[in-house]
């Protein structure tokens, strides 16, 4: 076991994603949780006439204009509750926080997916006046097969909206969870109250607020903290991340209720936070954070144990020792350089190549660790130059782009064209846009009319060969070298699949 003030230094780690559909106010209330923590000093806006100050976790220079959030920021800041805070015992504790900012665009919705595997619990940003939309709650089902504890933040309460017990009733129907309100916001004027301060019933309490105390305490459950932490039970608060209504209450009972790192699960065995060796997995890379120097970052979340700068850890895919001495923390796209870190934390390693999502490092130990795929692409272009003298920088940038995982590459076996698969159109605009204007190289799409990439296997080698020349005009290789079947048609796939009962059609990728 570590020793015990590096066993602080894990109880201390708060670590968690923001999840949402686009616009319901994440990237906004990701500003203002900065804001409380002391890590700014201005809240910006995802897109504002009256902010001229853009949001900090939205750096890229896409996400500035189009004014949306097309990549996960990881942001660290240490904080202490507020005096006063009526949520919990209090504590004189310094908490390092790590928000995960996640994409809320569908397109982007694998980065999310990976994402989630990174943190201990997640803030669930409902939008008051359209409730739980499509993108919330494919988010939320990964949250319940992770067992994510979530708390759910009911944003734009100073709005025409739903009526809170309505937005309840459909948080819970829709996300499938029980929840407890913590906080209230007493109608459009927000009047904002907690509903744990005002358990004394104070006299002058409105007629209204009264009605709706007495609804809570008959309908709802008292938060138990352990039914949260096994996913059973969201605490929901009520406010407005643009009027900073419910920010602090929010964070406050954050850091006093949600868990320090948790266990992870590995192939091989459960890694436990608190283990003397250190474990880490790769969960995102991001090309070009610097375009001055063309960087790409790896991004770690540590499991167990600590990380030291300047320290050879094994490379488990690769099989060879690895140190590292620029290891980096983050305020999205601002870094520093750090020397050491924590399980819980997130830490940036400069990456020429050496690292792919899903890749492990560790004290020495081969470990597995998995929940990484990448699913099949629904929209398929081939990708060809449009500047001729620029085919270096163009090569350059589609081969660093694809190792973030938010698109594919193939090689068609027929014509050996490149074919980028997303699962939106909204990535190829983000592509293009990026190889223009971060690499100086400009590309064009050819339409490609494909049902479905499928990565395929067989104990049968001679089947599989057999397939593999049948069906040449169907097939390709991903980035990796794998097979791909690219099926033209759902009768093709579905021909294939009936024909060649030996051979696995796999519709996600494990990295």
């Amino acid at each position: 076991m570590l020793p015990s003030a590096d066993q602080q230094e894990i109880l201390r780690r708060r670590t968690f994603a923001i999840i949402s559909h686009p616009d319901a106010g994440k990237t906004t209330l990701t500003e203002k949780l900065l804001l409380y923590g002391g890590a700014i000093h201005v809240a910006g806006a995802v897109k504002s006439n009256k902010i001229r100050k853009t949001a900090t976790s939205d750096w890229m220079e896409i996400e500035k204009q189009r004014g949306i959030s097309v990549a996960t920021s990881v942001m660290g800041f240490d904080y202490r509750r507020v005096a006063g805070d009526s949520h919990a015992q209090q504590d004189n504790t310094i908490y390092h926080i790590n928000i995960l900012d996640t994409p809320g665009h569908q397109d982007f919705a694998e980065d999310t997916f990976r994402t989630l595997t990174a943190v201990d619990s997640a803030i669930v940003v409902i939008d008051s006046a359209k409730g739980v939309e499509t993108q919330t709650r494919r988010l939320m089902e990964v949250c319940r097969m992770r067992k994510t504890p979530v708390m759910v933040f009911m944003n734009k309460m100073d709005r025409e909206g739903k009526d809170p017990f309505d937005l309840m009733d459909e948080a819970e129907k829709e996300l499938g969870i029980h929840c407890t309100p913590v906080t209230w916001a007493n109608g459009q004027g927000l009047k904002f109250e907690s509903v744990f301060a005002l358990n004394n019933r104070p006299k002058d309490l409105s007629a209204k607020l009264q009605e709706d105390l007495e609804i809570i305490d008959e309908v709802y459950p008292a938060f138990d903290r352990e039914a949260y932490l096994r996913g059973d039970l969201a605490p929901v608060f009520f406010g407005s991340a643009y009027k900073t209504v419910g920010v602090q209450e929010l964070l406050d009972f954050l850091v006093a209720n949600a868990p320090s790192p948790l266990p992870v699960t590995a192939e091989e065995r459960n890694v436990e936070p608190m283990e003397d060796k250190f474990t880490a997995f790769c969960f995102k890379i991001h090309a070009n954070m610097d375009p001055n120097h063309r960087s790409c970052i790896a991004f770690f979340k540590i499991c167990s144990g600590k990380f030291l700068r300047n320290t050879y850890y094994y490379h488990v895919r690769k099989d060879q020792q690895m140190r590292f001495a620029a290891p980096t923390c983050f305020m999205a796209q601002k870094k520093e350089t750090v020397d050491e870190a924590f399980a819980g934390d997130v830490v940036g390693l400069p990456d020429t190549g050496n690292f792919k999502i899903g890749d492990t490092l560790t004290a020495g130990e081969k470990l597995h660790f998995k929940g990484l795929p990448s699913f099949s692409p629904e929209m398929f272009k081939y990708i060809d130059n449009a500047d001729p003298m620029k085919q270096k920088q163009l090569d350059k940038g589609v081969n660093q782009l694809m190792d973030e995982g938010v698109a594919q590459l193939f090689v068609s076996q027929l014509n050996g064209r490149k074919i980028i698969g997303t699962v939106g159109q909204l990535q190829f605009e983000v592509i293009q846009y990026r190889l223009e204007h971060e690499y100086q190289a400009k590309c064009k799409w050819q339409p490609l009319q494909m049902y479905k990439a499928c990565w395929i296997e067989s104990n049968d080698a001679a089947e599989l060969d057999t397939f593999k020349k049948r069906k040449a005009q169907y097939m390709a290789t991903d980035k990796e070298g794998r097979d791909v079947f690219m099926a033209d048609s759902a009768y093709v796939l579905s021909m294939a699949q009936q024909d060649y009962k030996h051979i696995t059609f796999h519709f996600t990728s494990e990295f």
